[in-house]
Formats: structure tokens, C-alpha cells, sequence
């Protein structure tokens, strides 16, 4: 990582030791940690009793008790996040503890994930490193040199319904029950106790309330929370303005704070996302615990010079689906009917 990396986007062009503005970021607090835990935690549970009483009166009431339960799945996710990337407390060892906890209530387990995420930071924005923790995204060349039923696969894929809908729930359901290409001992283990204590938990929820009654909660809630969470991840990396380059011009920091977006939401949801929405931030500095992103950025002007999304303007982000290399820009498939046009 180069400690002067230029920022050319910014008017005008700098150089900054950005390493050095970050740093003073980095220390979590103990108390606004632990306050952090007993604010997800605590609601999570209740509200999830109090969605399966529900079940005694009415199931509208109880699929509308599911939405802030979901919530609280969210926030419980970026504590399993920060967890992962070491910064919620200052031990290691209870970052391991609470995340593998985390991982349970998310469906993650832990260890696994955690690998594939540090490859998913080094690498975004690498046209030459994607494949791991990241949404495939094929540039215009790549997807017309496709034979037809490839093409259509993809189309299926970047289907709104179905990267969204379907796959954010495959994933947590389905894939996270198996270990990724090249895991190691520790995250196969992951995997293997993390299946082994869902389905403990299943079972004597299952004994406990009845499987369908356990169905009828688990299900909208995974919908939900899968859903939002993973539109959060795709949005802060597929939007408009975003960066892509070969490895021979990729830089760490351009492609941190440039293909990254700073997501600003309405209060009440950054709260729920833990401050995510300063991807920006995070990316060039994933030590930096959720609770301190929004300070980091409002005290240095310097980042607030990068793509900023509102909600309304992020939903143009569902028709972005390649990358154009000449253009330097995500389109969508539409782009490619001017490409034949003005060939």
C-alpha cells in the first residue's frame, strides 16, 4: 500500500498520508462495544418471542413484527462483521468469541466467512481478482464473447428477483452450510460447528414452539434480513460511478474510497446498518469499528469529496450489470443495443 496515494478525482489532485488520518480511529471502546451487544441482542430476542406469540392472534401481526426483527439481524450482522475484521474489541480472542456467536444468529459461520470477506478487501476493484466475497459482474467484452446460454445465465443472476431475493437467502441457507474453495482446517471447522449448533437450536426450538410454527417465523425473517443485507453490500460497489481496474493499475485507496459509496440513509436506518453506509470509510480502513465511521468522515473533509448515494438515487443501481472497460462506467444491458448501433 502506498502511504501518498493520489486521489485524482478530488479537484484538485492531492496526496495525502491517509494511513495517518485514519489511524487515530482505529481503538474501540469497550463500553459503546458492550452497549452495542445489549442493544441487538436484547430487542433481537424479545421481538422473536414476541413474534411467535403473535402467532396466537395474527400472522399479519406477526410477519409486521418480523420487519424490526430483522432489524436487529442486521445490526447483530455488523458486530459479526466488525468482529471479523478485528475491531469491535481490542483482544482478538473475544473478537473470535462473539463473532462465531454473531455467526449463529446470522447463519454465518464465522471463520469462513471472515477469510473470504479479507479477500473480498483486497481485492475490490481488481478486474483481475473478482470471484471471492464480491457480485460477479462481467465486463461488456467478457459478456458478448459469452455463447447464448451463458449470457442468459447471467441475465438470470443479475435478475433483480433473483440476486436479491432468491440468492441472498440460497447463500445464508444454503451456502454458507458448505466451507469455500480453498478453506482451510480452522474454517471448515467453522462451518461443521456452526451447522452442528443451527441444528441443535432448530431442534429444540422445533420441540419447543413446533416446526411450522419455527418456519413461519425463520422464514420471512431470513427473506428479510438476506434481502436488505445484501442489497446494502451491492449497492455500496455496484453503483454508477464506482472504479474498476486491471491489477497493473489498481491502487488499494482509489479503490477503496472511489468504489466504494457513501450510502446516506435516514437516520433510523443507518442506526439498524451500523453505519455501513460510510463504506467509503470502512474499505480504506476496516479497523475502524462501525461506531467511529461517521465521525472519521464528518472531521475530514477529504472523504466527503466521493460518490455519495441517497436511497431514491441507489435504486438506479438495479440496472447497472457490466462494466464497460472503454467507458469506465457499470451499464446496463441496455447499453449494449447503442454498442451494436453505432458499430
Amino acid at each position: 500500500m502506498n502511504l501518498n496515494t493520489p486521489f485524482p478525482n478530488l479537484n484538485p489532485p492531492i496526496k495525502l498520508s491517509w494511513q495517518k488520518i485514519v489511524a487515530k480511529y482505529h481503538n474501540s471502546d469497550l463500553r459503546r462495544s458492550l452497549w452495542q451487544v445489549f442493544n441487538s441482542f436484547a430487542p433481537f430476542f424479545v421481538l422473536w418471542y414476541l413474534t411467535y406469540r403473535s402467532l396466537e392472534i395474527s400472522y399479519w401481526l406477526t410477519l409486521a413484527l418480523t420487519v424490526p426483527t430483522a432489524g436487529f439481524m442486521m445490526r447483530i450482522f455488523i458486530i459479526f462483521h466488525d468482529c471479523g475484521h478485528g475491531s469491535f474489541f481490542k483482544s482478538q480472542k473475544a473478537n473470535d468469541f462473539l463473532g462465531t456467536l454473531c455467526g449463529i444468529v446470522t447463519f454465518t459461520p464465522y471463520h469462513n466467512w471472515r477469510r473470504d470477506h479479507a479477500i473480498h478487501h483486497a481485492t475490490s476493484g481488481d478486474l483481475d481478482r473478482r470471484g471471492i466475497g464480491d457480485v460477479k459482474t462481467l465486463t461488456v467484452k467478457e459478456y458478448l464473447a459469452l455463447p447464448w446460454y451463458m449470457r442468459l445465465g447471467y441475465r438470470l443472476y443479475r435478475h433483480p428477483f433473483v440476486l436479491l431475493v432468491v440468492g441472498p437467502v440460497f447463500l445464508f441457507v444454503i451456502g454458507h452450510r458448505f466451507a469455500t474453495r480453498g478453506a482451510g482446517k480452522r474454517e471448515r471447522d467453522s462451518v461443521l460447528w456452526t451447522n452442528i449448533a443451527l441444528l441443535a437450536i432448530g431442534a429444540i426450538l422445533s420441540w419447543a414452539i413446533g416446526f411450522k410454527q419455527l418456519l413461519l417465523i425463520q422464514a420471512p425473517l431470513m427473506v428479510i434480513a438476506c434481502t436488505v443485507g445484501v442489497w446494502l453490500f451491492y449497492v455500496q460497489h455496484q453503483f454508477e460511478q464506482t472504479t474498476w481496474e486491471r491489477s497493473e493499475n489498481w491502487d488499494y485507496a482509489t479503490a477503496a474510497l472511489y468504489g466504494s459509496s457513501f450510502y446516506k440513509l435516514p437516520k433510523v436506518l443507518q442506526w439498524f446498518t451500523g453505519n455501513i453506509g460510510f463504506h467509503h470509510i470502512h474499505h480504506l480502513s476496516p479497523r475502524i469499528p462501525n461506531y467511529e465511521l461517521q465521525k472519521c468522515h464528518e472531521e475530514n473533509p477529504v472523504f466527503h469529496e466521493v460518490a455519495t448515494l441517497t436511497f431514491l438515487a441507489s435504486l438506479k443501481s438495479i440496472t447497472l450489470r457490466l462494466w464497460d472497460e472503454e467507458q469506465k462506467k457499470l451499464v446496463g444491458f441496455g447499453h449494449l443495443k447503442s454498442l451494436r448501433q453505432s458499430a
